[in-house]
């Protein structure tokens, strides 16, 4: 666990910056946290704004994803070669794809546009083989694309140490706590980051992510595939 906590803390900023440029750069369009967008695609409709395509496609996109991310990785199992290092680059690859959209294309007028779909997709992608990452390979940590269940834990966690806990729990409830609060604090902290990097930069805030991406495809070693589910 002590191995997977550097690498989920940067993938928790990740999804934070990622969910909030595209969300900005896109008119509504959540790329991390995909079911947002059913929220977004009513509004669009009802009010009449735009980024209706990609908001309809986001789903669908982000499901086949996964499952294609899940048959790579028993193809890459069976040949003896490393699973989380493939995958982590693969999403680099995807951010790197997504910068040249957005500084070749953007800011974008319009959200239905296929230059905007073809960059809300891109991003989809590569947030769908992040999830799918954590999931299976980083099931321990919280996770770094959903805080709502992470911050229900946090604060069911502080009302149990207010009314006490025994010795036992105490350590694990501690534990937990730090995790959580650690993954809630960066995903915050890539919102953040995001939000004042479109403020000031526009579209070069897309340059960000690949960055983010290299350091953890960086910091995970091959030899950390075998200290991880498969």
């Amino acid at each position: 666990m002590a191995n997977q906590a550097p690498l989920s803390t940067i993938l928790s900023v990740n999804a934070g910056y990622v969910d909030t440029a595209g969300f900005m750069a896109l008119h509504g369009l959540f790329t991390a946290h995909v079911t947002g967008n059913f929220v977004t695609l009513g509004a669009a409709l009802v009010l009449g704004t735009s980024g209706i395509i990609a908001k309809l496609l986001a789903l669908p996109v982000f499901c086949v994803v996964v499952v294609l991310a899940r048959l790579l990785r028993y193809w890459l199992m069976q040949r003896g070669l490393p699973v989380v290092r493939t995958l982590l680059f693969l999403k680099f690859a995807l951010f790197v794809v997504a910068a040249v959209l957005a500084l070749r294309y953007g800011p974008f007028g319009a959200g239905d546009s296929w230059s905007a779909t073809l960059l809300g997709m891109t991003l989809v992608t590569a947030m769908a083989i992040q999830n799918a990452v954590h999931r299976v390979h980083l099931g321990s940590m919280p996770p770094s694309t959903l805080m709502t269940g992470t911050t229900t834990q946090i604060m069911l966690d502080v009302a149990d140490r207010i009314h006490g806990v025994s010795a036992e729990q105490k350590a694990a409830v501690d534990a937990r706590l730090s995790r959580m609060s650690l993954a809630v604090l960066a995903f915050a902290a890539g919102c953040a980051a995001a939000a004042l990097l479109y403020a000031y930069a526009g579209m070069w805030c897309f340059v960000a992510p690949p960055v983010v991406a290299l350091a953890a495809y960086l910091r995970h070693r091959d030899a950390d595939e075998a200290a991880v589910p498969t």
